[in-house]
């Protein structure tokens, strides 16, 4: 893996070479304020904490991050790059993996450049920042599971927006399954453990555990699974697309 710090690098320094990163990270910043402060009513509630923050991440992801992974290999393959790319003398899951980190740093940025609304709600009232700081980090988890997918919907085309409805549909399905509203809508006829099974394969069910300080090793393995398996799939399209 000694190529990954140098494909990482390159694709990193590559979004701030455009204006790509800045655009993505003041629609971020100013997408949290509007929902945290705005629809969140974050002064209207009272109470010290970042509910209002972190509850419509899994929704602001869930368009913010398919719009960064779709032009992770879906360019490459449009221009012609990627056999260029693939004929270097790197593996293809150092290819891949670098490709992924670069962009799960770049929302890391965002995310952590949203840190005056935890200074905010720190300066008017006295908050528990360990459930903060695990909310943080069940975010940024969360958000590393739909870039993998967008990562792997990238590989199957060549066209962006092809990929970016294809990402958007997966991770909607994906945050969809743990939420309330469907568990409740799930017919009363269906064994408990089908309704769990289902509700454990849902983004919600994991990090909403995560967000209220419940530091389970078993939500962070999921999210680890989960991106695992979903760059694998990205390797494996790739290799079949090139035999292509």
């Amino acid at each position: 893996m000694k190529n990954l710090g140098i494909i990482f690098r390159r694709e990193l320094m590559g979004y701030f070479a455009t204006p790509l990163a800045y655009i993505f990270i003041v629609i971020f910043l100013i997408t949290n304020g509007i929902f945290t402060f705005d629809i969140g009513g974050f002064y209207l509630r009272g109470q010290a904490d970042l509910l209002p923050f972190f509850s419509f991440h899994p929704w602001l992801y869930l368009f913010m991050v398919p719009a960064i992974a779709m032009t992770l290999w879906a360019d490459e393959r449009k221009t012609g790059t990627i056999e260029l790319l693939l004929t270097l003398p790197i593996k293809l899951s150092e290819a891949v993996l670098g490709k992924f980190l670069a962009a799960w740093v770049l929302t890391g940025i965002a995310l952590t450049l949203t840190f005056p609304i935890w200074l905010t709600v720190n300066y008017l009232g006295d908050p528990d920042n360990g459930v903060i700081l695990a909310a943080y980090i069940g975010s940024w988890f969360m958000a590393g599971g739909l870039l993998a997918i967008g990562s792997c919907m990238s590989a199957c085309t060549k066209n962006s927006v092809i990929a970016f409805i294809l990402t958007v549909s997966i991770c909607f399905t994906f945050v969809i399954m743990g939420s309330p509203i469907l568990l409740n809508a799930l017919p009363a006829w269906l064994p408990q453990f089908i309704v769990d099974a289902f509700a454990a394969l849902g983004f919600l069910t994991h990090f909403d555990s995560i967000s209220k300080g419940v530091l389970d090793i078993r939500d962070f393995l999921y999210f680890t699974v989960f991106i695992a398996a979903w760059l694998l799939a990205s390797a494996i399209v790739i290799e079949i697309k090139k035999a292509n």
